[in-house]
């Protein structure tokens, strides 16, 4: 450790990435000191105090062993939005905004011909789907499930935090199990685990501290979007969209799963890497 214990000396001499390590250091100042990021350089100069330092090494080392920021710092930006996030969801990524503009679109596509538009997200996760939709959108009524309690604690408690808790409903279960039978939504949208079970990618970066059962249905990586695509139909009002994000290679199987589910105007949409990543069809 430097004998120079200044916030320009514990940066310079941290392994991590100088950016990581921005980040981290913007947490303590924060945390400890009620600083904004700005502290970083406005006070370069300051020592950290005891508590402080050993909070900066503590999280210097676990992200050095690979865990994710995200965890290390408990929130996670999304869309417009900031998240509480903890291990037991998965950590929101900038893909996942692509459905919340796929969903935006079509509530101002509707809302010129109803007054309300219901709209149903399928795990949840952390709620940043539903949040950012409901936080952008005010003529939306959403449903927000998952299988997860854990998660929905966070789901509520992101919910709450934005003051949003009374604007979205959520329900524990699995996939369509978690509501009526007669319910019916204007949209439906989910980003459901879809890496296959083995996948190298499980146990590399990230994914490795993220909640398996978030990540891959323990099988080829298409029985989840299988099960929501099968039960679109019957929880869709007519005209009704399905958006599903999938992993890269998997846009032609997801297309033909909504071929089979007898889906309409079936669509592939990129993400911002020009990757397929999402596949929406209609009732």
């Amino acid at each position: 450790m430097p004998s120079d214990l200044s916030l320009r000396s514990l940066l310079g001499s941290s392994s991590l990435p100088p950016n990581e390590a921005r980040i981290l250091m913007a947490h303590i100042l924060e945390k400890h000191y009620a600083l904004p990021r700005s502290a970083l350089l406005s006070r370069d100069d300051m020592a950290l105090e005891v508590q402080a330092l050993a909070h900066w090494k503590e999280l210097e080392s676990k992200r050095l062993d690979g865990e994710p920021i995200a965890y290390l710092i408990g929130k996670r930006g999304f869309h417009n939005i900031e998240l509480q996030v903890a291990p037991d969801v998965l950590i929101p990524r900038a893909e996942t905004e692509l459905l919340v503009d796929i969903g935006l679109k079509e509530i101002a596509r509707l809302t010129d011909n109803q007054k309300m538009v219901k709209v149903l997200d399928l795990g949840t996760g952390s709620g940043a789907i539903a949040l950012a939709l409901t936080h952008e959108a005010s003529n939306i009524s959403v449903t927000a499930t998952d299988q997860s309690l854990d998660a929905l604690a966070i789901a509520r408690s992101n919910a709450h935090y934005l003051e949003l808790e009374n604007r979205v409903c959520f329900a524990q279960g699995n996939w369509y199990e978690a509501i009526s039978k007669n319910d019916v939504f204007d949209i439906i949208l989910s980003n459901p685990p879809y890496i296959a079970n083995h996948d190298p990618h499980l146990t590399q970066g990230d994914l490795r501290f993220e909640p398996l059962s978030a990540l891959t249905d323990h099988s080829t990586g298409l029985t989840c979007l299988e099960t929501i695509i099968f039960g679109a139909k019957a929880h869709l009002n007519t005209e009704g969209l399905l958006a599903v994000e999938h992993g890269f290679d998997q846009s032609e199987a997801v297309v033909e799963l909504m071929r089979t589910a007898q889906l309409k105007d079936i669509q592939i949409h990129l993400d911002l890497a020009g990757h397929n990543r999402v596949v929406s069809g209609r009732k």
